[in-house]
């Protein structure tokens, strides 16, 4: 598979959105280094503990043991609508991404048709660390 044809899967992946108060849909595919691919979307609540799209796929991969990640592509846009403009991790799920990945992991978005392409260190160049 492409990273073209991973861009699809994430943008298909805001189709299991469950996010009635914000109608905003986050459809996200994590590639391991083995090929494999895990899909995440966005999940809301009532209260204050929603989840992201990037913290379900990363939660999914870790917990059927994977470790070693390629990159994540993220899509996300109002309910219904192709999305039009860049949609990035946030803060929370740039610091529980670092925990996992190193500095050159990318991120990939879209914005306008065009894909963007970051790396952890670029959206978190200082994240808080243990050790």
């Amino acid at each position: 598979m492409s990273l073209e044809e991973d861009i699809k899967l994430a943008k298909n992946a805001r189709n299991n959105s469950y996010s009635p108060y914000s109608n905003f849909t986050v459809g996200a595919i994590l590639k391991c280094k083995n090929g494999k691919r895990y899909m995440g979307c966005n999940i809301e609540n009532g209260g204050i503990q929603a989840i992201c799209a990037e913290r379900v796929a990363f939660s999914k991969a870790i917990s059927e043991g994977e470790k070693e990640f390629e990159y994540i592509v993220v899509d996300g846009g109002k309910k219904d609508i192709e999305s039009i403009e860049e949609c990035l991790p946030c803060g929370y799920c740039r610091q529980f991404m670092s925990e996992f990945v190193d500095k050159s992991f990318k991120i990939y978005s879209i914005d306008k048709e065009i894909i963007k392409e970051y790396t952890m260190e670029d959206l978190l160049p200082y994240s808080f660390k243990l050790t």
